[in-house]
C-alpha cells in the first residue's frame, strides 16, 4: 500500500483567525480587544466615550481643568500625583511643569501601575521628568525621602477607585460583574473582601456599613451578612438582596453601598486618607498646593475637616470655599464624574 504523499508550500502559514463574538460587539471585559488597544482603534474609543461610557480598561480624568487652575502650575515645578491610577491627571500636569519639572506618580495597585508608567514614558516623559513608585498615598513622605525632596510645590490626590479596577471582574470590586470576591487594590496584600466578610463580626461590620456607606439598615444587614462565606460578586450582592425588604431602585443602592464600605475596610482606605492627610503640610513648600478630589460623604468630610483645622491653626493660608463639582457636561460625557468634590489649599 502506498504511503501518503505530504505537499510542502512555500507559503508563510495563515494567522489564527480572531475569536469571534456573539452578538455584534463583545460584552464581557477580556474580549473588547479594540477598548484595550486605544492606539489602534481610536474610531472605537471615541464612539464609546461619545455614548457616555468609559472604555475597557481605561479610565477618563475628571475635573482635571479645575485641578489644573486649583494647582496653578507652571514649568520647573516639583509635585506629586498620589493616586497615579491610569495617568490622565499626570499626563496633563507634566505637559505643564515641564521643561524643568517633575512629578512623582504613586500607586499601591502592582497591576496599573507599570501600564501608567509605560503610558508616559510613551508620551515623552523619562525619568528626570516623572518617577513611578510603588506605594499608597499615606506612604508620601516617605516616597519624597527616597528622591532625596523635603518638601514640593504640589500634591494632586484623585481618591477611590479607577475604571480599571471597577470594571475588571477578575479584581472583584464591582456587583455588576461577575467574579472572585476580591477588591484589594493590591492583590497580593492583605485580606480579600471573602475573607474579610468570613472572619468580620457583626459588630464590626455594622460600624463598616455606618462609617463607610452611611447605610440605614447597617445592623440588620451585619447580622445577615458578617461571618459568612462568599466567594464571588454575585453570591454577596444575592445575599444583600435576600436580607432586604425594599423597592428595586433601593436594593440596587443598598447593594452597592454594602460593596463600598466592604472595599473601604479591606483596603482600609479611612487609615491611608488619615495617614496622608497628617503628613501633607510637611509635604509642601511655603505658598505649595494641594487638591484633593472625593467621591464620597466619608472621604470629603475627612478631606474638608483636615482643610478647615489646618486653615484655623495657620498651617494653610487659603482653602476652597465649598467643593467644584463637575459641568453638565462633564457629566454628560462621563457619569463616573458625578459625584466627584475637588476641595484645594495653599500651604502657609
Amino acid at each position: 500500500m502506498l504511503g501518503r504523499v505530504t505537499m510542502m508550500s512555500d507559503e508563510p502559514p495563515r494567522p489564527p483567525r480572531r475569536k469571534r463574538y456573539s452578538g455584534k460587539n463583545p460584552r464581557r471585559f477580556e474580549e473588547k480587544y479594540k477598548e484595550h488597544d486605544a492606539a489602534r482603534f481610536p474610531e472605537t474609543i471615541a464612539q464609546v466615550m461619545a455614548a457616555g461610557k468609559t472604555p475597557a480598561g481605561s479610565h477618563i480624568p475628571v475635573l482635571v481643568d479645575a485641578c489644573l487652575d486649583a494647582l496653578a502650575l507652571h514649568p520647573g515645578m516639583t509635585g506629586v500625583d498620589a493616586t497615579l491610577g491610569y495617568g490622565g491627571h499626570a499626563m496633563r500636569i507634566l505637559q505643564k511643569i515641564i521643561p524643568g519639572g517633575k512629578l512623582i506618580g504613586l500607586d499601591q495597585d502592582p497591576i496599573e501601575l507599570p501600564k501608567a508608567e509605560q503610558r508616559l514614558r510613551q508620551a515623552g516623559f523619562d525619568e528626570h521628568d516623572f518617577a513611578a513608585v510603588r506605594s499608597n498615598h499615606a506612604g508620601m513622605k516617605k516616597a519624597l525621602d527616597r528622591h532625596g525632596l523635603a518638601a514640593v510645590d504640589f500634591v494632586f490626590a484623585d481618591l477611590g477607585c479607577s475604571s480599571m479596577q471597577f470594571d475588571d471582574p477578575v479584581r472583584g470590586f464591582s456587583c455588576k460583574h461577575a467574579g472572585p470576591l476580591d477588591m484589594r487594590m493590591n492583590p497580593h496584600r492583605g485580606m480579600s473582601a471573602a475573607a474579610w466578610l468570613a472572619r468580620t463580626t457583626p459588630e464590626k461590620m455594622a460600624t463598616a456599613l455606618h462609617e463607610h456607606a452611611d447605610e440605614p439598615r447597617a445592623e440588620s444587614l451585619a447580622a445577615a451578612l458578617a461571618g459568612r462565606v462568599f466567594l464571588t460578586t454575585m453570591e454577596l450582592a444575592t445575599a444583600v438582596r435576600a436580607a432586604v425588604r425594599a423597592a428595586d431602585d433601593d436594593i440596587d443602592l443598598t447593594v452597592r453601598r454594602v460593596f463600598q464600605a466592604v472595599r473601604i475596610a479591606v483596603n482600609d482606605e479611612f487609615g491611608a486618607l488619615d495617614a496622608f492627610l497628617r503628613v501633607l503640610p510637611d509635604c509642601l513648600n511655603s505658598a505649595g498646593r494641594v487638591a484633593i478630589i472625593t467621591f464620597h460623604s466619608g472621604e470629603d468630610r475627612r478631606v474638608k475637616q483636615s482643610l478647615q483645622a489646618g486653615l484655623r491653626c495657620g498651617v494653610f493660608s487659603a482653602i476652597s470655599d465649598g467643593v467644584v463639582t463637575a459641568s453638565p457636561e462633564e457629566r454628560r460625557r462621563n457619569p463616573r464624574s458625578t459625584p466627584a468634590k475637588l476641595r484645594w489649599a495653599i500651604r502657609a
